[in-house]
């Protein structure tokens, strides 16, 4: 399953009155609660991360994966949406996305971004939406896996 995943207002929450510490890696700490959110996910599902974020190409898959792995979340699989160079919002991000390959069904959504609530239902129906200034957290993690059961199943 994919894990189409954002950075910022996920795994680094947004706080305006505090700057984002950066590891020797060249990128922001993650929040201690939402790796632990991550790691549960992945404890329990198999899940090849896409990388949504606005930092995409920031770095180099390998790198990304060993961004990941510094920060104590071990991924086998890493890739990203294409470079967005007609600067879409996430929500038109996504949907081309999808467009591109629509028998694309084992998909989650994890991400802070206000844009995807005008999503069509049949991907709003996939999208967990963490608050910008908390991220992703263990209750969120619990409605994921739920989310993932339950589209997995629907699937099958």
């Amino acid at each position: 399953m994919l894990l189409l995943l954002d950075i910022d207002g996920v795994m680094v929450p947004a706080n305006s009155w505090r700057r984002p510490k950066i590891l020797a890696d060249g990128f922001t700490e993650f929040n201690i609660k939402a790796i632990a959110a991550l790691n549960k996910v992945l404890s329990h599902t198999e899940l090849e991360v896409v990388l949504t974020t606005s930092h995409k190409f920031k770095f180099t898959l390998n790198e990304w994966l060993n961004i990941f792995k510094t920060r104590n979340i071990n991924l086998t699989k890493i890739s990203r949406l294409p470079d967005n160079v007609k600067n879409l919002d996430r929500k038109g991000e996504i949907l081309e996305w999808f467009n591109l390959d629509t028998s694309r069904d084992h998909f989650i959504i994890l991400d802070d971004d206000k844009s995807l609530n005008a999503l069509p239902e049949f991907l709003k129906s996939r999208l967990i939406q963490t608050s910008a200034s908390v991220g992703f957290t263990d209750y969120l993690a619990d409605e994921m896996l739920c989310l993932i059961e339950e589209k997995y199943l629907e699937f099958s």
